[in-house]
């Protein structure tokens, strides 16, 4: 016997019923994406890895030690599986001109890519859903991202989840927070463990997005880039927060939300929880009007969010929020295998109807009897069991039997105009 083969660890399989969840999360965001007036965009699952060196920046930490990066042996390009939805969105809006006739509203939802301790809500393969703006460089559709992810909360019914802002301000000013920073730390070196020491001159804004303890102090004490703000940048700012006032969206400022990807300017945001442990952060974006340029395109506005959709439905199994589970309207009980072919027309009609069916098979010891296929067809949720028995079909007719509402009452329908009663097997579809 060969060898049993497992996944790849922290790249997990999506099975049945917790699938379900899934689908239910996704259908929620398609509407929802719909009423915003957000289009979809699919791209590639592997890029080039210039483009997030580029696009991310060459001193993060995604870039220098998550990536799955490897060369093409065919023809020796350097590719990278997507750690991230922004930069490819923005590579693509880029390479097909999607700008020439306007700003656009993308959505984008698909598997990443980063090599980081698998734990709770966190994998090497995850999946996001990333809203995007280009072209618009207003604070209302910062807003407007922001006000379409706390619609859908709202809509999944997650209520123990908090937003943060912060605004990083132009590159000018944080050239002179960032000299003031280097300054700060500079002085403070003997309290910096090995990580921060090596950001301190390549990235030292990622320094205040430290985890460490010991360097509480250090960072609480640094200087606050809101400090160096324009008239420009805080006007950006307060025009958000007016907004979001207006719509009763609460909100705390939090000066040392820095975002860990170096393409972010003006309003940073992240929606966190204390439910996940450490991980808290289920959705996250901020302004990047300067990622376009990097990537080698037209200088043009953009603004986004990416939110993990493990987390989200970690959040709603803790809340125990009531989720859909796909269950058939009826399952087709058929005593004999002759009647296969009288069954399965009727089926077929059914589900032309809409209806959902399950069907009975036979496995290697055949079909079952009569009360093991009723077995089968109450386990399976389905409301109604459809028994194609020998003396109904002689009649060409079947019994249809109510199997969830406690009464097991029995009705025979005619095979003859199966359309005429379809529509009275359909049923909600059930919470679990």
């Amino acid at each position: 016997m060969a060898d049993k083969l497992n996944a790849v660890k922290g790249m997990n399989d999506i099975l049945p019923p917790e699938s379900a969840r899934w689908e239910w999360l996704e259908a929620i965001v398609r509407d929802l994406m719909g009423r915003y007036a957000y289009r979809n965009v699919r791209t590639p699952i592997v890029e080039h890895t210039a483009l997030f060196v580029r696009g991310i920046g060459e001193v993060t930490d995604i870039v220098e030690k998550e990536m799955y990066s490897f060369e093409d042996k065919l023809n020796g390009e350097q590719l990278t599986l997507r750690p991230e939805g922004t930069a490819s969105l923005v590579r693509a809006v880029i390479e097909h001109s999607m700008l020439y006739d306007g700003g656009k509203r993308l959505w984008y939802t698909g598997p990443m890519f980063r090599h980081e301790r698998p734990q709770r809500g966190r994998y090497r393969q995850f999946h996001q859903v990333g809203a995007e703006v280009l072209g618009f460089a207003g604070p209302e559709v910062d807003a407007e991202l922001i006000l379409l992810a706390s619609a859908l909360w709202k809509a999944i019914g997650l209520t123990d989840v908090r937003l943060e802002l912060n605004s990083l301000g132009q590159p000018p000013e944080r050239a002179a927070h960032r000299a003031e920073l280097i300054k700060h730390f500079e002085a403070h070196a003997d309290t910096l463990d090995e990580e921060a020491k090596r950001r301190l001159h390549s990235n030292p804004l990622r320094i205040l997005d430290t985890k460490n303890p010991a360097m509480k102090d250090v960072v609480e004490s640094a200087p606050q880039l809101i400090d160096f703000l324009g008239a420009e940048s805080l006007a950006h700012f307060d025009g958000l927060r007016a907004i979001l006032d207006a719509n009763g969206i609460g909100y705390t400022i939090n000066p040392r939300l820095v975002r860990g990807l170096d393409y972010y300017n003006l309003t940073v945001f992240e929606f966190v929880t204390d439910r996940l442990g450490a991980q808290g952060t289920v959705c996250a974006g901020g302004r990047y009007d300067d990622l376009i340029t990097q990537i080698g395109g037209k200088p043009a506005p953009a603004v986004g969010w990416a939110m993990g959709i493990e987390r989200v439905l970690e959040l709603v199994k803790e809340q125990g929020t009531p989720v859909p589970l796909p269950v058939p309207d009826a399952y087709a009980v058929i005593p004999d295998a002759a009647a296969m072919p009288v069954a399965l027309r009727v089926l077929q009609q059914l589900r032309d109807a809409g209806v959902r069916v399950q069907m009975h098979a036979s496995t290697v010891d055949g079909l079952g009897s009569f009360k093991s296929q009723f077995k089968k067809a109450d386990a399976s949720g389905a409301a109604y069991a459809l028994v194609f028995g020998a003396d109904e079909l002689a009649r060409s007719e079947l019994t249809v039997k109510a199997l969830r509402d406690g009464s097991g009452a029995q009705t025979v329908r005619s095979l003859s105009d199966v359309g005429a009663w379809a529509a009275t097997l359909q049923s909600p579809t059930l919470l679990h």
